[in-house]
């Protein structure tokens, strides 16, 4: 049967699509008969006989036989006259079935038919994979770089699948070039319209998590578990990792010789400085390996605001709170604790010393979070420190540190 180029082959759908023989005979079937509704009002007494494989197929429609005066409805009903034209004996009262061919549906409902069908197996598609990478959330999924927009890097999977990676999911060292492979996880599959947006990201403390379970074969195994990770992209992190068997250390594990296993997965982070930390119920002794490589001296934890008190030593405060404090940041979302430094046993008389923030009628807001974030938050404890050391530990210049000390030293001084 002529099909007028509606579809240029059926098994060409079914191959290309990769859609199974009985759905695409569904979908075939729903666009004939969304067809035949609105030419005839409806498709009760029509059968669609469809053969994807041959890519051929028939409409048939069934009419009962009346006489020519009683005719009422022609797309039920047929005359006598014109039904003994198919067949010399029929009888009033009986069905005839009579071949429909699809030039007599019109142009416009074929070219309708085409656009229909083409909408359907598209709609199949987008289903399809909507259900498929939804199975994939928080796994780690491997695609190509296609494209490297401002605010987005469009990547192709190998099925030729669009996966976005926005900017926000990027680590802020990454820097991506056509062709290039990129790691993430699937973090979300959206709908948009009928389309799914598929999002990748390199941000999640999921993908550190994936990452060591990826490379790490104890881990992969079950014998090690990752018992909570967090971080801040590209900076640093801290994994808590625990053993169900007590010959095995979790941390020299995960860690490997000379670092040689975690070495793959900081590359892969665009060298984020990854801590790995032996797990523990003891809460004292969790805040204190979590605030590694600082030497806790004692802790006071207050159960009912989870807060805890830390008492360090001056020479290891610094340590403690770390590079823009992000030691002392991941250490409390570590442990679930809001942690207080408090220094002890100072080498600097602080009798006469005066918090920093009584000075910010002269020294901006900005800066003195700067000096707080490496636990330095009283004159004189910026007086006592190197001013090459200041810079190399915050984001302040040179010449805003010796005016922040020029302020401190006249207060002193006068």
């Amino acid at each position: 049967m002529e099909n007028l180029a509606l579809i240029d082959s059926f098994s060409e759908f079914k191959d290309d699509k990769l859609i199974d023989r009985v759905t695409l005979m569904a979908i075939l079937e729903d666009v004939f008969r969304n067809a035949l509704k609105k030419k005839f009002g409806s498709d009760d007494n029509f059968d669609i006989i469809i053969n994807p494989d041959k890519g051929d197929m028939e409409i048939w429609q069934r009419r009962v036989i009346v006489a020519d005066d009683d005719l009422d409805l022609d797309h039920l009903e047929i005359t006598l006259t014109e039904a003994r034209k198919i067949e010399p004996d029929f009888e009033i009262g009986e069905e005839v079935s009579e071949e429909v061919k699809l030039v007599d549906l019109g142009r416009r409902a074929i070219l309708a038919l085409r656009q229909n069908l083409i909408s359907k197996i598209h709609e199949h598609d987008n289903t399809n994979l909507y259900k498929q990478f939804k199975d994939l959330i928080g796994e780690i999924y491997t695609a190509e770089v296609h494209h490297v927009r401002p605010r987005v890097v469009i990547l192709v999977d190998d099925e030729g699948n669009e996966i976005i990676l926005p900017k926000e999911k990027q680590i802020p060292s990454d820097f991506f070039r056509k062709g290039d492979n990129v790691r993430g996880i699937i973090e979300s599959v959206e709908l948009k319209g009928n389309k799914p947006q598929i999002i990748m990201s390199r941000t999640s403390e999921l993908f550190l998590e994936k990452l060591f379970e990826q490379e790490i074969p104890e881990v992969f195994d079950g014998l090690i578990m990752v018992k909570k990770v967090v971080r801040i992209p590209g900076e640093k992190a801290k994994v808590a990792v625990d053993s169900y068997d007590d010959r095995i250390d979790p941390v020299g594990a995960c860690v490997g010789m000379k670092g040689s296993r975690i070495h793959g997965i900081v590359r892969e982070l665009g060298n984020e400085n990854i801590d790995v930390i032996n797990y523990t119920d003891n809460i004292q002794l969790f805040i204190t390996r979590a605030l590694s490589p600082a030497k806790v001296s004692s802790i006071k934890i207050n159960e009912e605001t989870k807060r805890a008190e830390v008492f360090l030593k001056l020479e290891e405060v610094s340590k403690a709170i770390g590079r823009g404090g992000h030691n002392i940041r991941l250490a409390g979302q570590l442990t679930g604790y809001e942690l207080d430094v408090i220094r002890e046993g100072s080498t600097i008389e602080n009798d006469d010393d005066v918090e920093l923030t009584e000075f910010s009628d002269e020294i901006e807001a900005w800066v003195i979070e700067e000096f707080a974030k490496i636990g330095l938050d009283t004159a004189r404890s910026i007086l006592g420190q190197n001013v090459n050391d200041l810079v190399r530990r915050t984001d302040l210049e040179e010449e805003t540190i010796l005016d922040v000390m020029r302020i401190l030293k006249e207060e002193f001084d006068s």
